[in-house]
């Protein structure tokens, strides 16, 4: 029998025998995705509904969040073996639970992320409906100079000159730089209530985790997810709610501190302000700046 065979058994709560008729043991990788598989599966049916007179719908992409220790150990071709089985197995699964109704979803994807927010061996299952819906506002980019510019200007990235050089026909002399002093810190903060209705949570109820204080270097500070191509400085992972960039926090020569929302929900500051899509508010050092579920704090 197939890995892939062996896989659905398991999802489907039945024991893999051996020749001799023994249930066949599972290792912890084979219990970690089976686990993942079942919380889709659940998903699934949990979503999945037939309007009258027409297709069956289920979404169509799922989200999985793991936690930072086990995103490192599935990485590679273990990181790929682990979505092309769920993917496998999960399309096999939708195809079962429509059965002869017209099946509206197309494609259907399986997707890892990180959540530093979650412990060990714990992982969360975010459905998605809209493939867009993830994709939150984000600004016009310059336009790119002509090739005939690119060649001709030398590109220096400032935060990888690590040192002064002086150099002769012979020898470089590397002098070490001073450590940076940072201008401020945020202190971040994940909350997860219980009362989240989605996605499903894997693991014991969530509560605040303890907060992590990050160095800021830089006047203006861009806030949000984050992507492969927008860049920002304080990642926050693992929420769809927060935009690719959601927030820009700049302090004036003046030393006090303005955020400009960006993102597609606002910002709250507590204990009664709100800071809507397009709009700034000034905030103070020990006030809570909420970003969906994260609480962000200025610390001087």
């Amino acid at each position: 029998m197939s890995w892939l065979a062996n896989l659905r058994k398991w999802i489907d709560g039945d024991d893999v025998v051996t020749g001799e008729g023994d249930p066949k043991p599972r290792s912890k990788w084979e219990d970690f995705l089976v686990a993942v598989a079942r919380e889709v599966d659940q998903t699934m049916q949990r979503e999945m509904f037939t309007p009258p007179g027409g297709p069956t719908y289920i979404p169509r992409e799922y989200i999985v969040f793991l936690s930072s220790a086990d995103d490192a150990d599935w990485q590679g071709e273990k990181r790929e073996g682990l979505e092309r089985g769920l993917h496998h197995v999960l399309s096999e699964r939708a195809r079962e639970l429509v059965g002869d109704r017209e099946f509206q979803t197309k494609t259907f994807t399986v997707e890892l992320r990180v959540d530093a927010a979650l412990e060990t061996a714990h992982f969360r299952v975010q459905h998605v409906w809209d493939s867009q819906a993830q994709k939150t506002m984000v600004r016009a980019r310059k336009p790119a100079p002509p090739p005939s510019e690119i060649a001709a200007t030398k590109l220096v990235e400032p935060e990888k000159i690590l040192n002064t050089i002086e150099a002769d026909d012979e020898a470089t002399v590397v002098r070490p730089r001073k450590p940076q002093t940072p201008l401020f810190s945020i202190s971040v903060r994940r909350k997860l209530p219980d009362s989240e209705p989605a996605p499903a949570v894997a693991g014991p109820s969530a509560e605040a985790r303890p907060a992590e204080v990050r160095p800021i270097f830089k006047n203006e500070t861009t806030i949000g997810r984050g992507s492969k191509t927008i860049d920002v400085d304080l990642k926050l992972e693992g929420d769809l709610e927060v935009s690719r960039k959601h927030a820009t926090l700049i302090k004036r020569d003046d030393g006090v501190y303005t955020i400009t929302c960006h993102g597609a929900n606002s910002i709250e500051i507590q204990p009664n302000r709100e800071a809507p899509t397009g709009e700034s508010a000034d905030v103070k050092p020990g006030e809570k700046i909420v970003i969906s579920t994260y609480e962000l704090e200025i610390v001087e």
